[in-house]
């Protein structure tokens, strides 16, 4: 069994994951790319003490970029959708 204070890297905070916490009840994590839903499910359950009703994952590759003649990668990540109860709410950043 894994650390669950490890499995959660940092919520992730774009337009479409703001949109998603405010309509849909859901909000986004970059993960650890070896944790699985379960894994991820007690964790939030126990960092934030939140009832989960489901968890997406995603897994994205790194883009290939090139500047001038040296050609890197970016990191591959993986990321969780985190469906909560209705009721439920996980606040980050409000009232900063």
């Amino acid at each position: 069994m894994k650390d669950l204070y490890s499995v959660l890297v940092k919520p992730l905070v774009t337009e479409k994951a703001t949109f998603q916490k405010e309509n849909a009840n859901q909000v986004v994590f970059l993960v650890k790319k070896d944790a699985n839903k379960i894994e991820i499910k007690k964790a939030v359950e126990k960092i934030f003490n939140k009832k989960v009703l489901a968890v997406q994952t995603m897994n994205r590759r790194g883009k290939v970029k090139r500047q001038g003649r040296f050609i890197g990668k970016r990191a591959d990540v993986k990321r969780a959708i985190v469906r909560l109860y209705p009721g439920e709410t996980i606040d980050f950043f409000e009232g900063v």
